[in-house]
């Protein structure tokens, strides 16, 4: 079993278990912190009766200590309970959850990442060989062992989190401890473990602070604007993309919708898909009637300020009350109409991405949405993340689009939440763990739709 509790309580946390059900791993949780082998090695709790490690004389249930506490004690270096069933002053439910799972004896070790990497000693580096190294554990050397030497993309890698990030527990189901050697073995394993899951952990860590950055420059909301009604859904991908979405009113009863992206990911797309996004309002604000102007001084701006980025736009200037819509786009995929009695893609005219050529310029269309039709506009993230052709995920995004029930089309939650199901039948996350990064970069890519139902 082992538990992934980072003591700096940033998280995650995580307890998984080979051959433990969801069941079991409940009922080992209710073993309290003091007596359970976790507790006692992420809280810094000594043994019960504070004992030195066990040698075979003593009593079973010792937890040999290592580092100090803040408070002057000592932290276990590791907890073993050779014989659960006769160590007296073990927690008496602790004793019962043991017998009611079967194991009979438990050793555990903690996970504590090194603040640095690994490396070869002097006496290595200067040509004398392995065979002079000493191997250091997680608590000081155990021996004269080679030393293997550090992987140079490790050092590249985000610096783990200080301090002990989870534990692993062995069960046994006879009375039973380890060998010493057995001991160094796991001592040596947990050790390069804790390193690669520490790294993990930060890099995990960094993403949700990108995606929760991200959500923060994203509306916390969508206006309510007679005539029209709106909804929106979007999912980050692991490293942070620059797409967003906004929905923003205009005087006289208009609204305008904008979609797009920027080039790159991380937190410098995010930020640069800030600035683009807050630009784009205040020129929408100041001449939305008109796309595409407002497109072009957008580009204009990037051109001038950003340089090195391109971007992908789409911007809608709608009238609810006309049921109007003036449009352009910069390199967008087209919007979606879907009506009870058709779906179709809006034919936008070709465009080049705004930043790619020295003046941008693409003409407005007009459409006239009936009433119940709704506008639907997305990123290209949610064509690249089903993993076909570009022709055939337009393809089955129509098809998507149009399969949306008669009854639901009218609600453009309703709508969206069937266009991402028919499209992505596994979800957007599917396949990816709490800390697993994607390996496809069709898997990378930020997913929004954002649709206008009009009355």
């Amino acid at each position: 079993m082992a538990a992934l509790e980072p003591t700096d309580g940033l998280g995650p946390e995580l307890t998984i278990g080979l051959g433990l059900g969801r069941a079991e791993l409940g009922h080992i949780e209710t073993i309290p912190r003091a007596s359970g082998s976790v507790g006692r090695l992420l809280d810094g709790l000594p043994s019960p009766a504070a004992r030195p490690p066990h040698t075979g004389g003593e009593r079973p249930g010792s937890a040999p200590t290592g580092q100090p506490t803040p408070d002057g004690a000592a932290w276990p270096s590791e907890v073993a309970h050779p014989d659960i069933a006769s160590e007296d002053d073990l927690d008496p439910h602790h004793r019962e959850v043991a017998a009611r799972l079967g194991y009979a004896a438990s050793y555990a070790l903690p996970l504590e990442p090194r603040a640095q990497p690994l490396e070869p000693p002097h006496d290595e580096a200067a040509g004398h060989g392995p065979d002079h190294a000493t191997h250091a554990g997680a608590d000081g050397p155990v021996g004269r062992t080679p030393v293997t030497p550090v992987n140079p993309a490790l050092a590249a890698d985000p610096a783990p989190p200080r301090g002990r990030i989870g534990a692993v527990v062995w069960l046994y189901d006879e009375p039973t401890e380890p060998t010493a050697r057995q001991r160094h073995l796991v001592g040596l394993y947990c050790r390069y473990a804790a390193e690669h899951i520490g790294r993990h952990i930060e890099l995990h860590r960094d993403r949700r602070t990108v995606a929760t950055l991200r959500e923060e420059l994203l509306p916390s909301r969508l206006p309510r604007v007679p005539g029209v009604r709106l909804a929106a859904r979007h999912h980050t991908g692991p490293f942070g993309g620059g797409d967003w979405y906004d929905a923003l009113p205009l005087p006289e009863g208009a609204l305008g919708l904008s979609i797009g992206g920027v080039t790159g990911s991380g937190p410098s797309a995010v930020a640069a898909m800030g600035r683009l996004r807050a630009s784009l309002r205040a020129y929408a604000v100041l001449e939305g009637e008109d796309p595409v102007a407002v497109l072009s001084d957008l580009e204009l701006l990037l051109r001038l300020t950003e340089p090195a980025r391109a971007a992908t736009a789409l911007f809608a200037y709608c009238e609810p009350a006309h049921r109007s819509v003036v449009l352009a786009g910069a390199g967008h995929c087209p919007p979606l109409l879907i009506g009870d009695e058709h779906t179709a893609y809006v034919e936008t005219s070709l465009s080049a991405p705004l930043g790619m050529l020295a003046c941008w310029e693409a003409p407005s269309v007009g459409i006239e949405p009936g009433p119940g039709e709704t506008l639907l506009l997305y990123s290209d993230g949610l064509l690249r993340r089903t993993g076909a052709p570009m022709d055939q995920a337009f393809a089955r995004l129509h098809a998507a689009a149009a399969s949306v029930p008669r009854a639901r089309r009218r609600d453009p939650d309703a709508v969206v939440d069937h266009v991402l199901r028919a499209v992505l039948p596994d979800g957007p996350d599917a396949g990816r763990g709490p800390l697993e990064a994607a390996d496809a970069a069709a898997d990378n890519e930020d997913i929004v739709l954002l649709a206008a139902c009009f009355d």
